[in-house]
């Protein structure tokens, strides 16, 4: 390998080679310094993720590596910036809670593992790699879910998220080895010239896409979510229900398009039913929880209801709402979880009860977390809105009217527990509300990117248009 080889090389995964070295930082650092955690190695982990994500949107590099295992272009870097913005709010949000923790380090190790396993997974061209990463990304989440080491139910998530992370993996596992078996081949560019719409490869797929769909939490394979989600530590959930979601997305996308865009017939009309399913039973849920990490479960399980409708559309117009989206939905989501972190923490309120009257005592958390529901909820003119615009504009352009208005209607039903815990903050009597929270400045700047994004997003739509430009649909 010549020098021009090893720089070429060196660029495309510079990325991941950024994440390695924040790792290996952290290894010395522990080895060095035992259980004794000083603020400046949470700077220096900070400050090094928030320098890849620029580095994904700034500077994105066009590579095919190790015989096409390792693919990057513009849009996986794009994808990639957007998951280490993500996972750099998730890191502010959890330094006050980290501060009390005994071993900080260790979930950055864990944080910062997971978010290399997505890479890998995102720029997978081969199901080897993908699977790989896949697991990367998946297993050290379950440590993370049961964190709490002191709250049984912290160690309840952890063993759910395993054992549902085990069964999905076995099952797309289960896929991948019969697609290998009627194609001979894992590579992504292989498989798509020989796949086939016959009975037996069709089984294979089923396998393949049901995996899938576990990962994302989608109907009928969300059952685990609310669960994990309750008993995790906020930043956890914070985590699960957009990183790891968005990560997943994206490698769903390129798999349905690139590898099986071919047999698109066989799996549209099957994503409609679940996109319709997944909305109208996230929301059935959502009305009936009163735990907010459960309500922001549900939530998020009928936002990917959504997202499969931009996925379903096959189109160019599909892939870049769906990139879009999911960066909307960072802003948005991650805006009310920082809220309920900073109450928690606090407080250890986590009900919609208890945030009764909160305007009274916290303006500012009311106003912001109200901004982020409005978002979520697609209310206008806000961040939101635009994203579900611009996914149902997807699924009408490829003919899915039925399902573009059970998704309005829907909509519709989301206003309803939306306004629900609106209303709790500014108009329901307590008389005993949550007192005065003080925010760090950590905290503030996770929720004034948080604002911004929501707003400003919704102002500039050249946004949409760079994505748009990066988006692939099915050649």
């Amino acid at each position: 390998m010549n020098a021009t080889q090893m720089y070429n090389l060196a660029s495309a995964l510079r990325m991941e080679g950024g994440l390695l070295l924040l790792l290996v930082v952290l290894l010395i650092y522990k080895v060095a310094k035992g259980e004794n955690t000083s603020p400046v190695i949470w700077r220096v982990m900070n400050k090094g993720v928030l320098l890849i994500a620029i580095g994904g949107f700034a500077v994105p590099v066009t590579a095919v590596l190790f015989g096409g295992m390792y693919v990057s272009d513009p849009l996986i870097a794009c994808q990639k910036g957007i998951l280490a913005l993500g996972t750099f709010f998730v890191m502010l949000q959890a330094n006050h809670w980290l501060r009390r923790h005994s071993n900080a380090v260790e979930f950055y190790m864990i944080l910062i593992a997971v978010l290399m396993g997505m890479f890998f997974m995102v720029s997978s061209g081969h199901f080897l790699v993908f699977y790989l990463g896949l697991e990367l990304a998946t297993i050290p989440l379950a440590a993370l879910a049961a964190f709490d080491f002191e709250k049984q139910r912290s160690s309840e998530a952890g063993v759910k998220m395993i054992l549902s992370s085990a069964f999905s993996s076995a099952i797309l596992l289960f896929g991948v080895s019969l697609v290998y078996g009627f194609t001979g081949s894992l590579y992504f560019s292989d498989v798509s010239l020989s796949f086939s719409a016959e009975v037996l490869p069709l089984a294979a797929f089923a396998f393949l896409i049901a995996g899938f769909l576990f990962k994302i939490s989608a109907v009928p394979f969300h059952l685990w979510t609310a669960d994990v989600y309750e008993g995790a530590p906020v930043a956890v959930t914070s985590f699960l229900s957009v990183i790891s979601k968005g990560a997943a997305m994206f490698i769903f996308v390129t798999v349905l398009y690139k590898v099986f865009g071919g047999i698109s017939e066989a799996w549209v009309p099957v994503l409609s039913v679940v996109a319709v399913a997944t909305m109208t039973l996230g929301n059935a849920m959502a009305i009936r929880q009163d735990n907010l990490k459960r309500f922001l479960a549900f939530s998020s399980i009928t936002q990917v209801g959504y997202l499969l409708i931009g996925a379903a559309s096959a189109g160019v117009a599909g892939s870049s709402s769906v990139v879009y989206f999911i960066l909307i939905y960072i802003f948005s989501n991650l805006g009310a979880f920082t809220v309920l972190s900073v109450i928690s923490s606090r407080t250890g309120k986590e009900s919609v009860s208890s945030f009764s009257a909160l305007y009274k005592t916290n303006p500012v958390l009311s106003l912001l977390l109200m901004i982020s529901v409005f978002s979520l909820a697609g209310i206008p003119p806000t961040a939101g809105f635009f994203g579900k615009l611009f996914l149902l504009n997807a699924g009408a352009q490829s003919g899915m009217t039925w399902v573009v208005v059970i998704a309005c209607l829907n909509m519709v039903v989301s206003l309803y527990y939306y306004l629900r815990l609106v209303k709790a903050m500014f108009a329901d009597p307590n008389p005993d509300p949550i007192g005065k929270v003080e925010m760090n400045w950590r905290e503030k700047f996770v929720l004034g990117c948080c604002l911004a994004g929501i707003l400003l997003m919704a102002v500039f739509p050249f946004v949409f248009e760079e994505i748009s430009k990066l988006a692939f649909g099915i050649q």
